[in-house]
């Protein structure tokens, strides 16, 4: 039995060896990383600048005349969400003039639109919401003619703060999904500004842009407003915006002074930095003029946009 004994532990020590030579070596899987922290504030810039131009020979018989032209678009939000609580920011940028050979230099296209809000969710779907919000111009207009004479004249029609429209709204505000949503404010107390309104009578008439003789500004306490904004990538490389403004005065509550502001703006991208963007703007204010006003532009030039969060305007 001795001898037996140091055998037997000989044969154990080769089995137990052996099995641990042929159990598989087991690799745990390596930990995921975990996924990156959503910002608190969600930023995002989109810029973009054109340009466009005509130039002919001094003998070009076909017709026409040199001209350049120029557009700049800058649209910059910072939002955030905490539980029920959000902040929405947005900055909007546009301005375009031409250069005409015998004509000189013509504003074309110019917004400056600053929108700041707070809301609170009612719902999934419904806020609660105050905003305060206000549309103007960078560079004076101008309305061109002739006078008795024959001559070519400007008359000065609007200017940098003149008009401006700060509205402050208070209402609800409906959003189902991340690239739209539809603010009703019943409630939204406006202030117009026409600095030194005294330049406009002559072109304007007596109260421009509503704002009576020997005053700069104009309150308009019981107000609505309706605000729609629609932001979304039609496809991977076109992205279409529009906002649409409604403001009714309850003092003169009929469809003929009832203001609307449509903005549209469909961007394409052809390259990394390339851009083809169609802008336009269509306006009716009866304080302004009795019929509907519109602008439009295109242009083809380079575009840059950043932002901190995943896009999920699809």
């Amino acid at each position: 039995m001795k001898q037996l004994l140091p055998i037997a532990l000989g044969l154990l020590l080769l089995a137990a060896t052996a099995r641990a030579q042929t159990t598989p070596t087991v690799i745990p899987e390596p930990t995921p990383p975990a996924p990156a922290p959503e910002p608190l504030w969600r930023k995002s810039l989109k810029t973009g600048l054109g340009l466009n131009e005509s130039l002919l020979s001094t003998n070009w018989r076909g017709g026409g005349v040199n001209t350049i032209g120029f557009n700049a678009l800058a649209n910059a939000k910072a939002n955030r969400k905490t539980g029920a609580h959000s902040f929405d920011n947005e900055a909007d940028f546009l301005f375009a003039f031409s250069q005409t050979k015998g004509l000189g230099y013509r504003k074309n296209q110019d917004r400056l639109f600053l929108d700041t809000k707070y809301g609170w969710a009612m719902s999934e779907k419904w806020n609660m919401f105050v905003s305060l919000n206000l549309l103007s111009q960078f560079a004076p207009g101008y309305k061109y003619d002739t006078d008795a004479a024959g001559l070519d004249r400007a008359r000065l029609t609007s200017d940098f703060f003149a008009p401006a429209f700060l509205t402050a709204a208070y209402g609800f505000e409906y959003r189902p999904a991340p690239y739209f949503h539809l603010r009703l404010a019943p409630f939204a107390p406006r202030l117009t500004v026409v600095n030194r309104a005294d330049r406009f009578v002559a072109t304007l008439g007596d109260t421009p842009y509503g704002v009576r003789p020997g005053h700069s500004t104009r309150w308009e306490i019981l107000a609505a407003q309706i605000l729609a904004e629609f932001d979304k990538n039609i496809s991977p490389n076109v992205n279409l915006k529009a906002r649409y403004l409604l403001f009714a005065n309850y003092k003169n509550i009929n469809p003929q002074e009832i203001d609307h502001r449509l903005d549209l703006g469909l961007t394409a991208k052809v390259g990394k930095y390339v851009n083809v963007a169609l802008t336009g703007i269509a306006l009716y204010d009866y304080d302004q003029d009795s019929g509907l006003q519109y602008s439009q532009g295109l242009t083809i030039g380079v575009a840059y946009a950043v932002q901190n969060f995943t896009d999920t305007k699809k």
